[in-house]
């Protein structure tokens, strides 16, 4: 990530993934910080493809200046979409994130990981939809967070993650991404190589496709929260 925040007043905006919150990118809001970059994280809507690209992309749009979009698992994807639409980022870092192509869904994406292991831990649960129908969202069993989410976290760290989890709509894995903003711009990725939630190989592959400067660190899904310091610098401590 530090290279890309190399941009001349450049805001870096960290955008969660599925089942956390805003509060997953502390360590490395610290750290940030602390260089005297400007940075937000915003909330990540959670309901789809669709709807969390469109208010990401106006979250971009309103930031003054040129916006480096960072973002972590499904917000990967978010952030590729929406910065096709937001015209002042200048820059994408995928932390253990999905950077798809254009019509793919992350359903599929996922199913084709040897190395994750999260969709045997996902509890579908039912919610009113915005057309007032019974809709499906996804949680992690709190038995499994640890193995299929946050592997490299203390037994308390990970018990956190799981009571405070925020669901993620089944339209997040349905919904056919767009055209994806790193076929114009330049990107860079942390690669965890013990992935067990979107899956090391994925992500891997992802980055490669998408033409990323690729930084790979030992650690799990949440490697931003287990070594935010070596996810702010771009390489390993």
């Amino acid at each position: 990530m530090a290279e890309a925040t190399k941009a001349d007043r450049a805001t870096v905006v960290l955008v969660h993934g599925a089942f956390a919150d805003a509060s997953s990118w502390n360590g490395v809001i610290t750290r940030v910080l602390a260089k005297g970059v400007p940075v937000m994280a915003p909330a990540n809507p959670l309901r789809g493809i669709a709807a969390d690209s469109a208010y990401m992309a106006a979250v971009f749009a309103q930031v003054d200046g040129p916006v480096i979009a960072v973002g972590h698992s499904y917000g990967g994807a978010v952030i590729t979409n929406a910065a096709t639409e937001a015209k002042n980022v200048v820059g994408l870092v995928y932390v253990a994130a999905f950077a798809p192509d254009e019509r793919e869904t992350l359903g599929v994406a996922s199913a084709a990981s040897k190395d994750s292991i999260l969709n045997s831990a996902l509890v579908p649960r039912q919610y009113p939809g915005p057309d007032g129908k019974s809709a499906t969202e996804f949680y992690i069993d709190p038995a499994k967070a640890r193995d299929a989410f946050a592997r490299d976290l203390s037994d308390e760290q990970a018990a956190l993650i799981a009571a405070t989890q925020r669901p993620i709509a089944e339209a997040a894995f349905s919904e056919p991404n767009g055209p994806p903003a790193w076929k114009g711009l330049p990107s860079w990725a942390v690669v965890a190589t013990a992935d067990n939630a979107a899956g090391t190989d994925v992500v891997r592959s992802m980055a490669e496709r998408a033409g990323a400067t690729v930084t790979e660190l030992d650690g799990s899904h949440v490697i931003m929260v287990s070594q935010p310091e070596a996810v702010t610098d771009g390489q390993p401590h």
